[in-house]
């Protein structure tokens, strides 16, 4: 057996199809996982893809859209105002908050702290309630904004990824780094992701809010951070992305069943694709 062979196989047996040329001298990095996808957006061609249009939950990184929604049509210093019900709904989900407190008044610029680095769901609810208007209308939007991207296998049924009574939305590895590069082409998107920490000012109290990216991503060379995300029915997902040689590399891993293994993973991807640069578009 050749050694291109032999990777081939070598990919196949861990459910791996890898969408460029084998590298003999260095084959892809296992993945985990139900599904994965690293794109190459400087190219358009995809460097890994393991059942990258499974439709599965995505959890947390439906944040990803929520954010892109938001930036198409509000202004960074618009104002919105915390109530109790957008507290509450993130209590009662039992998701990660932002701490938001009733009676704040934030800026969107920095309510997109608190929606992407600590995954605040209070934060979402308060933008899609101000921005739908309405949940409902918000995650309609949500719809629109995908289908018109060509996202033929996503589904939202909020702004947050929380586990909905009628259902939980979907989406593919594929689909959510194609929107994650898009999301990526907005500077201020770009900023937040890839910011560590924030302290933003309130003005309830004299008690700053301080955020901590959930990434553990932003240590790489060149990264961006993008999403994390976690619910028992989607398991430990992970949006990142990094800037290596001139090249934007953007990846996707669903359905991780060890916390830790999805950013131990992303590092591998990352460093491999640095270092086979592809051609063409794919």
């Amino acid at each position: 057996m050749g050694n291109r062979t032999a990777v081939i196989v070598a990919c196949a047996l861990v459910g791996l199809t890898v969408s460029t040329p084998a590298f003999a001298d260095s084959p892809a990095p296992s993945t985990y996982g139900r599904a994965s996808y690293l794109l190459d957006e400087s190219t358009g061609k995809a460097m890994i893809s393991k059942r990258a249009d499974k439709r599965v939950p995505i959890a947390s990184l439906t944040k990803i859209m929520t954010a892109y929604v938001v930036l198409g049509q509000a202004k960074l210093t618009d104002k919105v105002r915390i109530t109790a019900k957008d507290v509450r709904y993130a209590e009662r989900g039992g998701a990660t908050t932002a701490d938001l407190r009733p009676g704040d008044r934030l800026t969107v610029k920095e309510l997109l702290y608190g929606l992407m680095l600590p995954s605040g769901a209070d934060a979402a609810h308060a933008l899609a309630r101000t921005y739908g208007p309405g949940v409902d209308g918000f995650t309609a939007k949500m719809n629109a904004t995908a289908k018109a991207m060509g996202l033929s296998n996503t589904s939202y049924v909020n702004a947050d990824g929380l586990p909905a009574r009628g259902g939980d939305g979907y989406s593919t590895a594929r689909d959510q780094a194609r929107l994650a590069a898009a999301a990526l082409r907005n500077p201020t998107f770009r900023s937040v992701t890839s910011t560590k920490s924030r302290t933003v000012a309130s003005t309830a109290d004299h008690r700053a809010y301080s955020w901590t990216n959930t990434n553990r991503m932003l240590d790489a060379p060149g990264s961006l951070g993008v999403k994390t995300g976690y619910t028992r029915a989607a398991g430990f997902n992970l949006a990142f992305a990094a800037d290596r040689k001139g090249r934007r590399l953007v990846g996707v891993i669903l359905g991780e069943t060890d916390s830790s293994r999805r950013f131990d993973t992303a590092r591998s991807l990352l460093k491999w694709a640095a270092k086979h640069p592809v051609e063409g578009n794919g």
